[in-house]
Parts: C-alpha cells; structure tokens; sequence
C-alpha cells in the first residue's frame, strides 16, 4: 500500500503516520530524513542537493523527486510506504506524479487530514513539554491531554511535572502563519497539491479534529 499524507502543521499528521506504519508495517518517509541520508552517504544526488542548502536555498525539485522517488524503490518499501511531507505545493504535485508514471510506480491513496486553519494554529501555540519526558502530551487546547492541575499550577498529565514549557518557534504566530499560507492555499499550495490528486487516486478525507484514537480509528477505517 503506497501512500502520501497531507495535514497543516498541528493536525497530529506525524502521530497518525506512525500509527499507519504500524498497523500496516510500511516505513513513514519523511523528505528531511532522505536529504540528511543523501548528504551523509554522499550519493551524486545529495552531493547536489548540499550546495543549495549550505547556500539556504531550496533543494530544486529535478533533485528532490529523483531522491525521494529512489528511497520509495528500496527493499524496505517493498510492500508499500508512507510519504510525509511532499509534495507541498501543485508544481512538485504535477512534477511527482509524471515521475512515478514514468517510474510505473503506483500511488494507492493520498490522506488528508482536515482542520481548520485556526484551531491548527491553537494547537501550534498550546504545546507545552513536560521537563522530565518531553514525550509526555500535553495541550492546553486539546481537552485530551490538557496539562493536569496542582496547587493551582500546570503539571504534566502523564508524570505531574511542573514548570511545563513552550518551545519558541511554537510561539512565533509569523513563521506559523507563513507555514499555514503555503498549506492551505487552494491555487498553487498544498491544498491545491491535494486537488490535483483528486483527480487521479483515491482520496481518503479524515476529520482531525477529535482526539488521536478517534482520528485514528476513523483513518483505519476508511483504509481498509
């Protein structure tokens, strides 16, 4: 089962590619990772795609494709895959799905993950990580893992932890807002990425804004 996933940052698109990953054993590929794989191993591709970020410029997408399409044809992707994070815009849509044409590689459905562009926003900024594990979820806008009350100060819910934290760049409205603009934008954006698909593979459209399981359980569902 091959498989592209698409959601704003803050709809929970990692955690539920994870469950994914387990359910069906395919590998979650995440696009940093392959350009960090490239880089370190030195293959002819990452060797291009360094000077564009040594230089802080975007990977072009003749680089990009070609690297993402070679790492979905190794043995592990054998029985399917899950890609994250590309493509992120209708251009690299349009150029990705040329590439597996040509490559006769198959692409059974793309996930959507639906929310709104606020509350992603609210979930975004209401992260708070725990000091003892910062794996311990707690939001202070998702009524499932609020953190927990004690002597009037927000704890950990998992471990009681207190003096709870935001990371920065979760509080930076402007690089959110940037993110956000490119995603939801229908024209030429991620959205208009998703619409393309429409046209051509099934599209599986999941709720995201319940909680884990129950966006969890829906995904399962409707994957079959």
């Amino acid at each position: 089962m091959n498989i592209l996933i698409f959601g704003p940052n803050g709809s929970g698109k990692g955690t539920q590619g994870a469950i994914v990953q387990k359910k069906y054993g395919v590998p979650h590929i995440e696009t940093g990772v392959i350009f960090r794989e490239n880089i370190s191993k030195g293959t002819e591709l990452g060797k291009k795609a360094k000077v564009f970020i040594d230089k802080g410029d975007l990977v072009p997408d003749d680089i990009t494709i070609p690297m993402i399409l070679d790492r979905l044809q190794e043995p592990d992707c054998a029985k399917g895959w899950l890609l994250d994070g590309f493509p992120r815009n209708l251009a690299q849509a349009e150029a990705m799905w040329k590439a597996l044409q040509e490559r006769n590689m198959k692409l059974d459905f793309v996930v959507e993950i639906l929310l709104a562009r606020e509350i992603a926003k609210k979930r975004i900024m209401g992260r708070r990580l725990c000091p003892a594990d910062n794996n311990h979820p707690n939001n202070i806008f998702i009524d499932a893992i609020k953190p927990a009350e004690k002597g009037g100060k927000m704890v950990c819910r998992v471990c009681g932890a207190d003096n709870l934290k935001a990371r920065a760049d979760d509080q930076d409205e402007g690089a959110i807002d940037k993110r956000h603009g490119i995603y939801y934008d229908t024209r030429t954006g991620s959205l208009a990425a998703v619409n393309f698909f429409k046209q051509r593979v099934k599209v599986i459209e999941v709720d995201g804004t319940p909680g884990v399981k129950e966006v969890s359980e829906d995904l399962m569902k409707k994957l079959g």
